[in-house]
C-alpha cells in the first residue's frame, strides 16, 4: 500500500516540474517577443504605442470617432530648448546612466515605504519609455520588473539620441496629445522647432500629470515647476 502515495507523489512532481519549465518556457518567449520589437523600433519609428491604445481606448468608450493627436518628427526638428527642459525635469543623468538611476530608485522606496504603497517609482527616460511602448500605467511590482527587463533590452540595443528621439515622440502632453509636434501646436500652435525656452520649459513641467494640466493651464504649481525647470536648464546634457 505503501508504493501508492509514492507513485502519486512522484506524478505530481512530475507535472509539476513540466508546468514550471512551461511556465518559464512562455516567459522567455515573451522576452523573446519584446525584444523583437525593441530591434524593430530600433530602425523604424514607433507609430503607436501600448500607451496610447490605452488612451485611445478611453478616449473613444465617450466618442468613437475620437482620435488622438499626434506626428512623428525628427530628433533634428524638436527644439533645444525641450530637450534641455525635459533632461531638467525628468531625467539630469540620462546621458550617464546605464538606464536606472539608483539614487533615485532608493528615494522612491523610501517614499513608498512611508506611504504604506507604490506612488512613486524614479524612472529614468528609458525607464518610462518602456512603459510607454509595452505596458500599462498600474504600478505593480511585475510590470515595475517587467519595466526593468525592457530597460535593459532598450538600453543594450539603441544609443541614447535614439531612445530621446522616441521617447520625444511618444510621451503624453495632454487629452489625446502625444509627442513634442502634437505638443507645441496643441498650446502655442507652432512646430516643436520653434519651441522656445519658456514655452518649453512649461511643456516639461506638464508631463508628470499632462491631462490635468490640459484642462488647467493656469495652475500656479504649473508656472511654479515651469519656472524651477527653466532655471536648471542651462546645465542639461542631452544627447
Amino acid at each position: 500500500m505503501t508504493g501508492a502515495p509514492h507513485a502519486a507523489a512522484a506524478f505530481v512532481a512530475r507535472w509539476v516540474r513540466r508546468l514550471l519549465l512551461g511556465l518559464l518556457g512562455l516567459i522567455l518567449l515573451h522576452q523573446a517577443w519584446l525584444f523583437g520589437w525593441v530591434l524593430w523600433w530600433n530602425r523604424v519609428d514607433p507609430d503607436m504605442t501600448h500607451f496610447m491604445e490605452i488612451r485611445l481606448a478611453e478616449l473613444q468608450a465617450g466618442n468613437p470617432k475620437a482620435r488622438l493627436k499626434k506626428s512623428w518628427v525628427g530628433y533634428d526638428r524638436i527644439s533645444a530648448h525641450l530637450k534641455r527642459a525635459l533632461i531638467a525635469a525628468e531625467d539630469d543623468l540620462f546621458v550617464r546612466h546605464d538606464g536606472f538611476d539608483w539614487n533615485g530608485i532608493q528615494k522612491a522606496l523610501e517614499k513608498n515605504a512611508r506611504r504604506g504603497k507604490i506612488v512613486a517609482g524614479g524612472s529614468t527616460i528609458s525607464q518610462q519609455l518602456a512603459k510607454n511602448l509595452f505596458l500599462s500605467p498600474q504600478k505593480t511590482p511585475w510590470r515595475k520588473t517587467e519595466e526593468a527587463v525592457i530597460t535593459l533590452m532598450i538600453e543594450s540595443v539603441w544609443s541614447k539620441r535614439r531612445i530621446f528621439e522616441v521617447y520625444l515622440n511618444v510621451i503624453e502632453w495632454g487629452d489625446g496629445v502625444f509627442g513634442a509636434e502634437a505638443a507645441a501646436r496643441h498650446y502655442f500652435g507652432i512646430a516643436a522647432a520653434r519651441l522656445d525656452a519658456k514655452q518649453a520649459a512649461r511643456l516639461a513641467a506638464m508631463t508628470p500629470n499632462p491631462r490635468f494640466y490640459d484642462r488647467n493651464r493656469a495652475a500656479p504649481a504649473l508656472a511654479a515647476k515651469a519656472a524651477l525647470i527653466l532655471s536648471r536648464m542651462p546645465s542639461a546634457r542631452v544627447p
